[in-house]
């Protein structure tokens, strides 16, 4: 769907950036105060997880740049815009109020606890004048849908029912074709999550010089929005919503495949970082499938065999957290899974290497558990990691300087690599930066030398399970352990005696390191 229509267009307001600079100077709170009562007027709450595309689609909306975008590790947001904007031929104002980004962890630059109180001191004031007509829940396509439950709650909680709330979802370049195929994929997982929403649109919000971003879907994802705000505007009653070359720097360890054995790499981060399309980037050719289909499963891993450069590699393609702590069915599945994948990578020769794929933005509580879970909880630190900064064919320069800005960011996260490759794994419009990519992983992964691969032995599982509890919400921690050894049993298949002996090992485990 096409539209003829511009884009909106920007209308200054002393009451926009003026009032904001001076309140989140302190608090980072919004002065709301008189709202204009003009019938033509809607007022638009944006809000998701901090690198969710809300300050981009601001900018969608009004057709230009009015809002700081990055994909820095740092948050661009940190209190709450307010943007006026003419949009529909100039026929409609509207109001929309760019929030800082949920889900950043305590060091971020709007901790979480502090970005949830804002946002819901402002929803409240808003609603006590009866001017907030809509809010948009912003989310990237490669989100796991499950992980995005608890905001749904929270601002479900918040507005009872008596505002509308709908579903914005970004970062839909690759679908050329049909962006509403991610909906079609994902919607039966909404509803069985008891997600409701007014209305959904599904947007690139890219620019048209970017990779993979057209004219077309620019003007698409325009008119959706749109349609979405116009639709809530009009209908007066309650909704029920329910690297560039050589980036292959500082590597100890050299890691070269033997004569008689291939080299195992556990390449793991989280769902959407691009784990497959690097698979396939490494093999030179489409061995791997890729989805945005966000069912995943913690731990579940994909072998694929590989060659380059006249070298074979096993790579284990996992599926890593996707939320900061576990519930149950995640552990359960992360126990099941880890034990099948130490047995077969102890068969196959152990491990040579860890590969972190990580989609360029925030480094996030997450995003440091995955590190932990793989790089101390599976291989006891005793294997090299390298992590590689994925889709980063629209970096201004090099690849390799996203790098450089953001390395601090890694420091302080405690997530220390052995080296690093900036790339992409898109060929999209940049196919010089895509061969430049293949090189520079290769390089990554077959750097000279022999190492001899880490097997974990008896301890490992025992070790991985008693670390693994940690990342349990505190209230599943007790649950856990009243169940071990039917876990064990029913989804690693070990029997009665050797379920109770490992469950009684970890449990001692846990008991010592709390005393």
């Amino acid at each position: 769907m096409t539209i003829s229509k511009p884009a909106g267009r920007l209308r200054p307001s002393s009451s926009s950036e003026s009032v904001l600079s001076q309140s989140s100077a302190n608090s980072n709170d919004i002065a709301v105060g008189e709202p204009p009562h003009r019938t033509d007027t809607c007022n638009v709450v944006i809000f998701g997880e901090s690198g969710a595309g809300k300050s981009s689609l601001v900018n969608l909306i009004a057709g230009k740049d009015v809002a700081a975008t990055s994909s820095d590790t740092a948050g661009c947001t940190t209190g709450t815009s307010v943007h006026e904007i003419l949009i529909r031929n100039e026929t409609l104002k509207v109001k929309l109020f760019d929030t800082a980004g949920l889900d950043e962890d305590p060091q971020g630059a709007v901790p979480d606890k502090e970005a949830r109180r804002i946002l819901k001191k402002l929803v409240h004031a808003l609603m006590e004048q009866g001017d907030i007509h809509l809010i948009i829940y912003c989310v990237r396509s490669e989100r796991v849908i499950r992980t995005l439950r608890r905001n749904y709650e929270f601002i479900h909680s918040q507005v009872k029912r008596k505002v509308p709330i709908v579903l914005v979802v970004t970062s839909l370049e690759s679908y050329k074709q049909d962006m509403e195929e991610w909906w079609r994929l994902n919607e039966n997982t909404i509803s069985e999550l008891g997600m409701t929403f007014a209305g959904h649109a599904c947007v690139t919000t890219g620019m048209i010089t970017q990779s993979n971003v057209t004219e077309r879907g620019r003007k698409q994802s325009y008119d959706a929005v749109c349609q979405l705000i116009e639709q809530c505007r009009s209908n007066e009653s309650v909704y029920y919503t329910g690297p560039s070359q050589g980036t292959t720097y500082n590597i100890p360890s050299k890691l070269a495949a033997s004569s008689n054995r291939h080299t195992n790499i556990v390449l793991f981060g989280q769902a959407g970082a691009g784990k497959s399309s690097l698979v396939n980037l490494m093999a030179g050719e489409n061995v791997a499938r890729t989805s945005s289909d966000m069912r995943s499963c913690t731990l579940h891993w994909q072998k694929y065999p590989i060659e380059f450069d006249g070298k074979s590699y096993n790579v284990f393609d996992t599926v890593g957290l996707e939320e900061p702590q576990l519930g149950i069915p995640q552990y359960l599945d992360a126990i099941e899974n880890a034990y099948r994948l130490i047995q077969d990578l102890e068969r196959q020769g152990g491990i040579d290497l860890l590969l972190f794929c990580m989609r360029a933005g925030r480094v996030t509580s997450t995003v440091q558990n995955n590190y932990r879970l793989f790089h101390e909880f599976l291989c006891d630190m005793k294997v090299p990691v390298v992590v590689v900064i994925t889709y980063l064919e629209n970096e201004v320069g090099e690849m390799d300087d996203w790098w450089k800005r953001n390395k601090y960011a890694f420091d302080g996260r405690e997530i220390y690599v052995a080296g690093h490759a900036c790339i992409t794994a898109i060929r999209g419009n940049y196919p010089d930066r895509y061969e430049q990519s293949r090189t520079t992983i290769c390089k990554l992964v077959a750097a000279d030398g022999q190492r001899e691969a880490w097997k974990g032995g008896d301890n490992t599982f025992v070790s991985f399970m008693r670390k693994l509890t940690g990342l349990l919400a505190g209230k599943e921690k007790s649950r856990m352990r009243k169940n071990m050894v039917s876990c064990l049993i029913k989804r690693c298949g070990l029997s009665s005696d050797v379920a109770k002996q490992l469950a009684d090992r970890i449990k001692n485990g846990m008991v010592g390191r709390a005393t």
